[in-house]
């Protein structure tokens, strides 16, 4: 779409920077344009006036700042859909990027760098009947409580330098923010796919990187084929089954229902959909198994019977996610061969959450900074999230190794 930057302008110079400002800004919001659809070069013209883009180009010595060039219409509002552009892209290619693992965990907003969590006590069966007179039982928070991992800020910075705006490289610039965004997304989803998994990406799991579950002061692996026992057996989440028909799905459930949560001693119940995550070398298995409609038991000669299918009634929805598979193998502990063989079955809301100080946020610097001066820099946006990878409840996710 052509931008019209005279009418830009005659609407800057009639409402103020502010006014244009909110204007792109909205435009941007319902598509009406794309920032792709924009010239710095043009734009700088037409805002900050011809002998401030002639200043740009690297062969004349007379660069001037923002303010002082002497047509210049509004600075601000320059620097503001400047700004705004290249936020949009940072956002856009931070939404773009593959979420599957970040999608599954819950997000949890907190202003804390690192949390206890208190659990709730577990209480008599003699509650269910109370004696005239006599006092009701508590019922609260007590000794049982799991630590969270302290957060950390990750974040890239993307720059409209002057030889951007000569040359107009517009759209190297706005390709370069995307990838700000990209790159953030990825290392998140990387993150959390790690502690899904629960093989950390190559690294030996740690507490602080959300590869391991502490409980009550105590580390515990996230995924554990022998019973760790809290004076009941509880906590095994761990088989071997390979990912073939419904019996196995069948083999997930019944870790569910031998296994008891900490302090109630409850069984794990999982209300509503569970989710099968699977590498892509798995996908088109799961498809059939949670879709089939028919199973036809005995041979191709001689039919036993005929049923629906005995899973249905689970909700279970089929995930696939190459990550999945790359961060099982990139640090050796798992080969390509049996890489393709894992698959995770579960609650994993409930299991997993990444503890959110901050969600993505970009800012803009002002203009005529220092770094104007020392580097040619115009414009200048900084992309950052703050959070950790947290496991919360990790019996209520199965992890098959596949090896049959």
């Amino acid at each position: 779409m052509r931008i019209d930057y005279r009418k830009l302008r005659g609407e800057c110079q009639r409402h103020g920077p502010d006014h244009i400002t909110e204007q792109v800004k909205t435009c941007l919001a319902e598509k009406v344009f794309k920032p792709e659809d924009f010239s710095f070069k043009e734009l700088a013209e037409e805002f900050l006036g011809h002998a401030y883009v002639r200043s740009c180009d690297p062969r004349r010595g007379d660069a001037r700042p923002l303010r002082e060039a002497s047509d210049a219409v509004d600075v601000t509002a320059f620097s503001n859909i400047t700004g705004q552009l290249l936020v949009n892209s940072v956002l856009q290619g931070f939404e773009n990027a593959p979420k599957v693992a970040s999608t599954l965990v819950s997000t949890i907003p907190t202003r804390l760098n690192g949390e206890k969590v208190p659990g709730v006590e577990r209480i008599t069966d003699e509650v269910d009947e109370i004696s005239p007179g006599m006092p009701y039982p508590n019922y609260g928070f007590g000794e049982t409580y799991i630590n969270t991992p302290d957060t950390a800020k990750r974040g890239l910075k993307c720059s409209v330098t002057k030889e951007a705006i000569y040359f107009d490289l517009t759209g190297q610039v706005l390709t370069r923010a995307g990838e700000v965004g990209q790159v953030l997304a990825t290392r998140k989803e990387k993150r959390v796919m790690d502690m899904i998994i629960g093989y950390g990406g190559g690294a030996t799991p740690t507490f602080a990187g959300g590869g391991l579950w502490r409980y009550k002061g105590t580390d515990y692996d996230v995924y554990n084929a022998t019973a760790v026992d809290f004076a009941t057996y509880w906590y095994l989440n761990q088989h071997t089954a390979v990912l073939t028909d419904y019996t196995d799905i069948d083999e997930a459930e019944l870790l569910f229902s031998m296994m008891q949560q900490p302090d109630t001693r409850e069984p794990v119940e999982i209300m509503g959909t569970r989710t099968l995550l699977v590498p892509p070398a798995l996908r088109v298995t799961a498809n059939r198994i949670i879709n089939t409609t028919e199973i036809h038991e005995g041979d191709s000669d001689v039919r036993i019977g005929v049923t629906g299918n005995p899973i249905s009634d689970l909700g279970i929805r089929p995930v696939s996610s190459a990550y999945m598979y790359r961060r099982l193998i990139d640090g050796g502990e798992v080969s390509a061969a049996n890489a393709k063989k894992h698959w995770l079955y579960g609650d994993f809301a409930k299991a997993f959450a990444y503890m959110e100080n901050w969600p993505i946020t970009v800012v803009q610097s002002p203009p005529n900074s220092y770094v104007e001066f020392n580097q040619d820099i115009v414009i200048e946006v900084k992309a950052s999230e703050r959070g950790a990878c947290a496991v919360i409840n990790p019996y209520y996710v199965t992890r098959s190794t596949g090896a049959g």
